[in-house]
């Protein structure tokens, strides 16, 4: 029976359940529950009882004081055994019509039948649960109920608010598992550690134990306690094996390996991989290629490309089978699409110089990728066929593919706008909800006080100030939390906006300057287009570097300035001369830069302002220090300044240029924004005659 449920692809659902005595519907407590033969739990003290099963699974229920019964699930709805008086038998009863259980459990039932379809209906039958509650047992699977909306629409902050709430009703291993898991998810690592250690392991079933240590390990591993975390896996395999709970088996040898790899111990990490491997091929698909896909992923990382393009290939026909199977697509989400798997296995001929089957696997992937609209591989792939093409020596091809991976990231940029101002619309009809139900507990606090005030008429005053006092710091709270989450809101919207700014800049940077290498080779100038592009690569690569920063040294800043106003002058020495002067007063090391925030405004000086003068001119760029805390960066040119610049522009150089400033404002606006106006920039003309010339002030204040 348990190998047929693992080969089982149907999904999986919770069933609630509850053991009574016939007459008096008093729970009957330490019930076992057993699926597949395997024990899953048993019922708490109110009798109650919820586990995760499958569409065919058998539920065995058993108890020394009556007849064991058997019962195979068909759907989700709420499973009632009744035990007869001074009998030892039993019987299930399935209410198969809702109108027939009681107005809460209706409530709570619907709410998780909504959970996964639509957020804010679940949370308003947990809220419609809450009004007609009448224990503190009650409101406690309330409010456990909303927890598990928030984990799954991924709101980990208010699940962890949700599930502290419940434990404050009622004491549930379970319910303090989740909590854990959601201080996890929400990257309160320490707090998770904490949560799962203060549970009683004596009292938590044989499944929930292996789920312990296997959260424990995450977290470990998650704070880079890998020896803890290896531990930790170690002491839930010891469990799960013993007791034939053979998913885990799997998964906890996978994340055993995972570990080694992160401490950097690879040869233990292989050993566990393969373990993990072989298990996985013995149960269903979907499990066996997510393996195959992060064991690919090890490989690459001990750059076994061999064994990792060989593994993504067998992934690959898997993955087909899959949706041939379920007659659906993948969604472009998950990490186990072709699209991503072909991208990958094109990196990694790449990585061995077969650039045939590189180039073949990259192109399959973009044009896949692009059919399903999965933009973010479409970017990667279309990156690195274009690198491909560089290193191959065809710049035309490499040319080409980079206006081609230009466009993609724009298309990226607004598709991300559009999912930050949905997940915005989102976090606040939830936050709506959550304050209903706050509101509504704070209500149901009153009229409780309300009545103590008509039964204790002595102690009348004393409730008032008492429920003043409540009401004001629940309101407080709720203040607090909306504050709270206002600001991570806005500095993940911070953060996803400038990510998206630099992923803009570094396309327009590098496409300019493949142009002038286009130009060199146009002119048959191939000794000085293999000199500009040696120079080129060193300033990509630290470009590449620093990409992903915020804020870089300003030693590095100088030396980027240095080496692309060379480049500048290389192609363009007959235009004009520069020179770059730090004041050598100024500790570098104490000042930081967003990074490529110069690099535009010298870039306009040679492309806008001294490429046009008729005679040679010049380019000063001076970092002086005049107040303790700050330094100004001066960027000065005599070429024929912006006016006359911009009526030499066409239609289109109007447009870049009026998008690459506006990304400029826009990075430095929002850093300001997180920094407490860590940076001012102020641009003028810099002479007044004919050739005015722009100069450009960057006032950069310290940390």
């Amino acid at each position: 029976m348990a190998q047929t449920n693992l080969l089982n692809n149907s999904p999986r659902f919770t069933v609630r359940g509850s053991v009574v005595e016939q007459n008096t519907r008093d729970g009957i407590p330490d019930v076992k529950i057993q699926v597949n033969g395997v024990y899953k739990s048993s019922t708490d003290v109110f009798g109650d009882f919820r586990i995760e099963v499958k569409k065919g699974d058998e539920l065995t229920i058993s108890h020394q004081d009556f007849k064991t019964i058997y019962y195979t699930i068909l759907n989700n709805e709420r499973i009632i055994v009744e035990v007869a008086p001074n009998a030892k038998e039993g019987f299930t009863s399935k209410f198969s019509k809702r109108s027939k259980l009681p107005q809460f459990n209706w409530f709570i039932d619907s709410a998780e039948t909504y959970l996964k379809k639509d957020a804010q209906k679940s949370i308003q039958f947990v809220g419609d649960a809450l009004e007609v509650s009448n224990s503190a047992k009650e409101n406690g699977d309330a409010y456990e109920v909303l927890g598990d909306i928030y984990m799954y629409w991924k709101q980990f902050d208010l699940a962890v608010s949700n599930y502290k709430i419940s434990l404050q009703s009622k004491s549930s291993n379970l319910t303090r598992l989740k909590l854990a898991k959601a201080f996890y998810l929400n990257e309160n690592y320490d707090e998770s550690i904490q949560e799962y250690n203060s549970i009683q392991k004596k009292t938590v079933s044989n499944y929930h134990l292996v789920s312990l240590y296997e959260g424990l390990g995450d977290a470990y591993n998650s704070s880079n306690k890998f020896d803890a975390s290896i531990n930790a896996y170690n002491e839930g395999l010891k469990i799960a094996k013993k007791h034939l709970i053979a998913p885990k088996v799997t998964d906890l040898n996978s994340k055993i390996a995972e570990a080694y790899s992160n401490k950097g111990e690879v040869i233990e990490a292989e050993v566990y991989f393969d373990k993990s491997l072989n298990l996985a091929n013995t149960q269903d698909k979907k499990r066996a290629v997510e393996e195959k896909v992060k064991v690919a992923d090890f490989q690459n990382t001990v750059k076994n490309f061999s064994g990792e393009i060989e593994l993504r290939k067998q992934a690959l026909n898997d993955i087909s089978a899959i949706e041939a199977e379920t007659d659906t697509i993948i969604d472009n989400e998950s990490t186990l699409t072709s699209q991503k798997q072909k991208y990958r296995i094109g990196r990694a001929y790449a990585q061995q110089n077969d650039f045939d089957n590189a180039i073949g696997f990259l192109e399959e992937s973009i044009v896949e990728a692009e059919s399903k609209e999965d933009l973010v591989v479409q970017k990667d792939a279309t990156r690195k066929l274009s690198e491909v093409y560089r290193t191959t020596g065809d710049y035309t091809k490499a040319l080409a593919a980079y206006q081609e991976y230009v466009d993609v990231v724009d298309k990226l940029y607004i598709k991300k706008e559009q999912e930050i101002s949905q997940i915005t619309r989102f976090r606040k009809d939830i936050s709506t909800k959550q304050n209903r139900i706050t509101s509504l507990e704070s209500d149901r606090e009153l009229s409780k006080s309300q009545y103590q005030l008509t039964v204790e008429q002595s102690k009348r005053q004393t409730v008032i100030i008492y429920s003043l006092v409540g009401g004001v710091f629940l309101l407080l709270l709720v203040a607090f939390l909306m504050y709270k989450y206002i600001r991570q809101q806005r500095l993940a919207n911070n953060l996803l906006a400038l990510k998206s700014l630099r992923s803009q800049m570094n396309p327009h940077f590098i496409f300019n300057a493949l142009n002038s290498v286009n130009s060199f080779i146009a002119s048959n100038d191939e000794r000085t287009a293999n000199k500009y592009l040696t120079d080129f690569s060193k300033l990509m690569r630290a470009v590449l570097e620093n990409s992903e920063e915020d804020f870089i040294p300003l030693e590095k800043e100088i030396e980027l300035l240095q080496l692309y106003t060379q480049l500048e002058h290389f192609r363009f020495q007959d235009k004009f001369d520069y020179t770059i002067h730090v004041d050598e007063t100024i500790h570098v090391e104490d000042f930081v830069i967003p990074p490529m925030l110069l690099q535009p405004y010298i870039e306009n000086a040679v492309w806008h302002g001294l490429r046009y003068k008729k005679e040679k001119g010049h380019l000063n760029i001076t970092i002086s220090q005049e107040l303790k805390d700050s330094i100004k960066i001066t960027i000065t040119d005599d070429g024929i300044g912006r006016k006359k610049s911009k009526a030499l522009k066409t239609k289109n150089q109007k447009k870049q240029n009026s998008k690459g400033m506006g990304n400029i404002k826009k990075r430095v606006a929002i850093l300001n924004d997180m920094y407490k106006d860590k940076v001012d920039v102020f641009v003028d003309d810099f002479q007044e005659k004919e050739d005015a010339g722009t100069k450009v002030v960057v006032t950069l204040k310290k940390d």
